[in-house]
This record gives C-alpha cells, sequence and structure tokens, in this order.
C-alpha cells in the first residue's frame, strides 16, 4: 500500500501510520497519535491498537471487536492545530466523515497523556 496515507500527511501509509498500526513503533507526538487512530478508524480491523492506544480508565467498557468495526466512512482529516507541554497534549481536528445526508464534520479537540513514552488518547471536546 504505497497510496498517500489516509492520515493526510501526504506521506506513503507504510512511511506514516503502518509502522504504528503494527505496533513496531509508538507515536512520539499527540498529533501522531491522532492521526494513527484516525487511520485506524478508516481503515477498520485495528481495535487492538485503538484499545492500547486509549488511556486505560477511559477506555473500561471497550473491546477490540466493537473497536474493529468500521462504522463510517471517513474521506478527509484537517487538523487544525496541536501541540503538547511536558506530560499533557492536545489536538484539535476535523474529520469529515459519508454521513446519512451526505457528507458530515466530526470537529473535536482531543486530549492526550504521555505515560513513560507512550501517548495515550483520553478523550475529546466535540466543537
Amino acid at each position: 500500500m504505497n497510496e498517500s496515507c489516509l492520515c493526510g500527511n501526504q506521506r506513503s501509509f507504510s512511511a506514516c501510520c503502518k509502522p504504528y498500526l503494527e505496533q513496531k513503533v509508538s507515536p512520539d507526538t499527540p498529533e501522531k497519535l491522532m492521526r494513527s487512530r484516525y487511520t485506524a478508524y478508516a481503515l477498520g480491523g485495528y481495535g487492538q491498537y485503538l484499545l492500547k492506544t486509549w488511556f486505560p480508565p477511559m477506555a473500561k467498557n471497550l473491546s477490540v471487536s466493537e473497536l474493529s468495526e468500521k462504522t463510517q466512512q471517513w474521506i478527509n482529516l484537517e487538523v487544525l492545530g496541536s501541540g503538547h507541554k511536558n506530560t499533557e497534549g492536545w489536538v484539535e481536528f476535523k474529520a469529515t466523515y459519508q454521513g446519512t445526508n451526505g457528507n458530515s464534520i466530526l470537529h473535536e479537540k482531543s486530549v492526550f497523556t504521555l505515560i513513560g513514552q507512550q501517548w495515550f488518547y483520553i478523550g475529546g471536546e466535540i466543537k
């Protein structure tokens, strides 16, 4: 799969999100984690990765099989801003998906925490 990565980073999938999804390396910024999580949802079948990168106290009622389901047709990701300081990070983005009445947009500001050498998704505020 040498096509452009679904995360919109203008790099090939194999050079961008694939190593994260295959859990060969961990994303070293909240933005890279968010982009790889978007790609996992867009492709489907990566529930193990999504669960592993979710802050454990916030993922208590989630399952690998549930997270592996491809429930939306994701079309585009636009990162509006991101940053991190010490062990806290954030990413604001707009993700376009195909809804029942045409395209819809999810606008979220996600928050992340760094534990050891790994970033975790905590949750997000829908804008």
